[in-house]
């Protein structure tokens, strides 16, 4: 079963994984979650297959490493400018 889930409630999806975890493991964990964006969703198992990190300690570290694998479209507004008019 797919489960949605917003940005803002990743870590704590994150939490229910075990610890030390593989990459491998991470990525299968989280298949199947769909994270919902200002714009736009993606599955929380390609997100973290993005990442470049090959074990993680804690829920903090994946969420940590996820931060840099976020497509520009997981935060803000869409067509909002960043005020550089």
């Amino acid at each position: 079963m797919s489960t949605e889930i917003s940005l803002s409630r990743v870590e704590p999806e994150l939490r229910d994984c075990a610890y030390p975890a593989t990459h491998a493991d991470l990525v299968e964990s989280c298949a199947g979650t769909t994270v919902l964006f200002a714009d736009g969703d993606a599955d929380l198992g390609d997100l973290v297959a993005d990442i470049d990190q090959k074990e993680f300690e804690s829920a903090e570290d994946a969420f940590a490493a996820l931060q840099n694998v976020l497509p520009i479209e997981a935060v803000g507004e869409p067509g909002q400018s960043d005020g550089d008019a």
